[in-house]
């Protein structure tokens, strides 16, 4: 019996020795006068057997076939290997068609000694910060390098946007590295979602401020300050803030979101047999739905802070790479080892000489812009040094055994000068049209 039953026996035979009316025993037990004549006569009829509940002993009637919870014990052992006891619950009700509670799952899985996937360590004493009052006020961005892919696929990195109100990840994207290109994509994504955060809180990585330890530029000297990067200057034209934390824990809603996503998002992964970056970013884009229904927080104000883009700004023209170019003689501009050819200025006036800017669009588009215009591009015919080091390059393959007078025309002392610098040409453009198609 447990103590709870012991005690109703003392008072049911205190009441049946008259030391206790029924209205006493009541309140002693916590419990109505008609239960307590209703125990009376049950124990006055069977002892104290009729305390003890009927049910002690027999299994439950909610209790799992025995067929389900051997399937449950496979499937963890099988398919599902490694993953969480929350997040095992919820995929073999999505998927299995078995539904079982977090806790009916733990104490199934611990009993049939499978422990814990994770394991817990020793919390420490941390003081909670408070939460931006409404969304869109605050946007956490970071990027997680990480084996997403597993064996499968290549090495990948999540970049990503936390919002600080909800904990919802508004936006994300995998890229090859941690990149402009990337924190420009869910810029734009958020952007064109949601809105125009107020403020965004960020490591000091690169990508986001230049370093005041390297030597300044012939124009950073002549402005007396140091330039903006790709994203800074996109943060400066729509006019977020942007906030520099000083460790990786004060970024902790984006940082415990790489712990979850490290853990869920890899298995789903591999239960998808995404090998490759398009396969994972069109996952994560179904992914990221159920992820923000399971784990958001309603924001103290339902009112969101997301601002409209300011008048005349179009955010393709923003969330892009921008270089300035000073258009040559030909009317041909360069981008790296890529030679691009203008259009005529107005009135068929040449544009030598004048200064533009070359936009590499997110969509892989290259674009000049002269201050007022969009120039169509097309590439350039090669100039006489290409053509020359390309003819150079065909004719020595295959070319007769090398004379007495000289090294073979392969040998890497010849290479320097024609090879090399082909290949350098070569390298640029592929860096180039990469860049442009990621």
């Amino acid at each position: 019996m447990t103590s709870r039953e012991q005690s109703r026996t003392i008072v049911l035979v205190r009441v049946a020795g008259g030391e206790l009316t029924v209205a006493e025993a009541a309140v002693l037990l916590g419990l109505s006068e008609r239960q307590v004549w209703r125990l009376r006569a049950e124990f006055e009829r069977h002892g104290p057997a009729a305390i003890v509940h009927a049910n002690r002993g027999r299994p439950s009637s909610h209790r799992l076939a025995e067929a389900t919870r051997e399937r449950i014990l496979e499937l963890a052992a099988g398919r599902y290997a490694g993953i969480n006891d929350t997040h095992l619950a919820e995929l073999l009700a999505e998927h299995e068609d078995i539904t079982i509670g977090r806790s009916s799952l733990q104490r199934l899985l611990r009993a049939a000694g499978r422990p814990s996937t994770h394991r817990r360590r020793a919390s420490r004493h941390r003081s909670r910060r408070d939460r931006m009052p409404a969304e869109g006020l605050l946007l956490q961005l970071d990027g997680s390098r990480h084996d997403w892919l597993g064996d499968r696929g290549p090495r990948l990195t999540l970049v990503g946007a936390v919002d600080d109100a909800t904990g919802k990840l508004v936006a994300a994207t995998f890229r090859d590295q941690e990149d402009a290109a990337g924190y420009l994509t869910i810029l734009r994504d958020v952007v064109r979602r949601h809105g125009v955060p107020v403020a965004v809180y960020r490591d000091r990585h690169g990508i986001f401020e230049t370093s005041d330890r390297g030597l300044r530029t012939l124009e950073e000297q002549l402005a007396d300050q140091r330039l903006p990067t790709q994203v800074g200057r996109a943060f400066a034209e729509l006019d977020i803030r942007s906030i520099a934390a000083r460790s990786p824990q004060a970024k902790g809603r984006v940082e415990r979101a790489w712990g979850t996503l490290q853990d869920r998002l890899v298995a789903e992964l591999a239960l998808a047999g995404v090998d490759d970056r398009d396969g994972a970013n069109a996952l994560l884009a179904r992914f990221l739905a159920r992820f923000n229904s399971r784990f958001a927080v309603p924001a103290q104000n339902p009112e969101p802070a997301w601002r409209p883009v300011p008048d005349g700004i179009r955010i393709d023209r923003v969330c892009c790479l921008r270089y300035r170019r000073r258009v040559a003689s030909d009317g041909t501009v360069r981008a790296g080892a890529s030679v691009f050819q203008l259009p005529g200025g107005r009135g068929g006036r040449s544009l030598a000489g004048h200064e533009i800017e070359l936009q590499l669009r997110l969509d892989g588009r290259v674009v000049a812009w002269d201050g007022t215009r969009e120039l169509v591009l097309r590439d350039a015919p090669l100039d006489p040094v290409q053509l020359r080091a390309l003819g150079k390059a065909r004719s020595s393959v295959g070319s007769a055994p090398p004379s007495a007078a000289g090294p073979n025309p392969d040998h890497p002392w010849r290479r320097v000068g024609v090879d090399s610098k082909l290949y350098r040409v070569r390298q640029q453009e592929r860096r180039l049209s990469e860049s442009v198609s990621s």
